[in-house]
């Protein structure tokens, strides 16, 4: 039996890349497209309030179940990560698709995007500042809200045929958002072995 709160850790150690953290995130593109079918088999297309809802939830469940098994091994706790993303993630949707009107020209889903993913993270920023990570609630939201909208506009730009009324954008954003969102393992492994040492 091992304690890992009296192994020293080196200045090396504590600002190594942490390889195998950011690969578990970059993983976590798929629970986009993933929970974006589930969502469109079980709920339809995004073209009012209650499929917003609906689909938001559903979508923000997978995502945020993903995103937990990508951090697990850090203090980030799982059921409350979940259900932040997926309270976030349908508040933003049922908002930022009003706003718009269910519109889906680039415009209008970047706007879409970036109040989707300011509600995603407005919600997870809860959870990271009750995990010790205040400095990083500020930023999260603003983060998520340009990635989001980024996403959106990638997946527009590459031809996806969004006239669908999906939840999230495509695969094609959802790598760029992953790639855009490190900040979060990286961080997360860090404070992890500054509590260590």
């Amino acid at each position: 039996m091992s304690d890992r709160t009296s192994t020293p850790v080196t200045a090396a150690a504590a600002t190594a890349i942490p390889w195998r953290s950011i690969a578990r995130w970059m993983v976590t593109f798929a629970a986009f497209p993933l929970g974006s079918l589930a969502a469109r088999l079980l709920v339809g297309s995004v073209d009012a309030p209650v499929p917003a809802l609906l689909g938001g939830l559903l979508n923000g469940v997978v995502l945020g179940i993903a995103q937990a098994w990508a951090v697990r091994d850090v203090r980030l706790p799982a059921v409350p990560w979940a259900g932040a993303t997926a309270t976030g993630f349908a508040t933003g949707l049922v908002l930022g698709a009003a706003v718009v009107g269910y519109a889906t020209d680039a415009r209008s889903l970047v706007v879409q995007g970036a109040v989707t993913g300011g509600a995603v993270g407005l919600a997870q920023a809860t959870v990271l500042g009750r995990s010790g990570l205040r400095p990083l609630t500020l930023l999260w939201p603003v983060l998520l809200a340009g990635a989001w909208a980024l996403g959106w506009a990638i997946t527009t730009a590459v031809g996806v045929e969004v006239g669908l009324r999906f939840t999230v954008f495509g695969s094609s954003g959802a790598v760029v958002v992953a790639a855009l969102t490190l900040l979060l393992p990286v961080t997360l492994r860090r404070a992890s072995k500054q509590v260590r040492s």
